[in-house]
């Protein structure tokens, strides 16, 4: 019986070894699109009434988890019974990350005007109208972290497809977890940093004292924080969404070995690529809708 049961905790060990090397394997995969989660929410919970950042942010971050509540299982009985769907679903999801990730250097290259929004404040809106567009808001960044979500439980997914399927729900719940509550406290360290150097600024009683010039500093490297963010995650989607293609495409998968780069030049150009047709299509079509 006692022998019994130290096969049964080794077989444990056993398991959860693995499970933390795919869980590794698993986070490097969808790390790329972590990182424009990270950007994206960085910038959706900033340009809020200082008073009222985290309460939002908190707010997103419930409706978060309630994503990945839904999608968990999706992903699972798909998995079980139709793996082939976690495939499709994949490419379809790469040309998506590849299409935002060319839009944004599209836009860069050549922008367009956007409608100006009003500015969340305390001294131009009523307590109202603030919870009113505070909602808002909420609604669309929990909209845009599903399809998020979407991608990271199906990239974290494919990553342990050939596994068990215990260990395909424990490492993907992982995943998911993880992403959740270190994306969203990140974000809340980075939407606090020009509070933080508010009060440093407030409390330091010398123009030249240390805590003055930390102060500016914070508040100064919000801004720039948030467009570093904005630069590395469209580089990382290109580079997932390349990754997508050279893996599960089988005409990609074969023919760029032969091509003598460096496998991330290859992930980030086919991501590109593959980007800029979707961007043309979309715009075609939109232009026929409005026709």
């Amino acid at each position: 019986m006692a022998s019994g049961f130290f096969v049964l905790l080794d077989d444990i060990a056993a398991i959860m070894d693995d499970v933390a090397v795919m869980s590794k394997v698993a986070a490097k995969k969808t790390a790329g699109i972590l990182g424009d989660d990270l950007a994206v929410n960085a910038e959706k919970a900033s340009g809020f009434a200082s008073s009222r950042e985290l309460p939002v942010l908190w707010a997103i971050s419930k409706g978060s988890l309630l994503n990945k509540i839904i999608i968990l299982p999706i992903a699972f009985l798909l998995s079980a019974f139709l793996p082939i769907a976690i495939i499709i679903i994949l490419v379809l999801g790469g040309l998506f990350l590849a299409y935002e990730g060319a839009e944004k250097i599209y836009e860069f290259i050549f922008p367009h005007k956007h409608e100006e929004s009003e500015g969340i404040t305390d001294e131009v809106l009523t307590e109202e109208q603030i919870l009113e567009m505070e909602k808002g808001k909420i609604k669309s960044a929990i909209v845009t972290d599903f399809i998020l979500s979407v991608e990271i439980v199906i990239i974290a997914l494919g990553t342990v497809i050939g596994e068990p399927l215990t260990q395909q729900i424990i490492v993907t719940s992982i995943i998911a977890l993880v992403a959740t509550v270190g994306v969203y406290g990140i974000v809340a360290l980075i939407v606090r940093m020009d509070e933080a150097g508010y009060k440093l600024i407030k409390f330091s009683k010398s123009e030249k004292s240390i805590s003055r010039f930390i102060g500016n500093l914070l508040v100064k490297a919000l801004p720039l924080v948030i467009k570093a963010l904005t630069v590395i995650g469209t580089i990382a989607l290109l580079l997932v969404a390349g990754g997508i293609f050279v893996h599960y495409i089988p005409f990609f998968h074969h023919y760029v070995p032969q091509i003598k780069l460096p496998a991330i030049i290859k992930e980030f150009v086919i991501g590109l690529a593959l980007g800029l047709v979707v961007l043309v299509i979309v715009n075609l079509l939109k232009k026929i809708f409005k026709k």
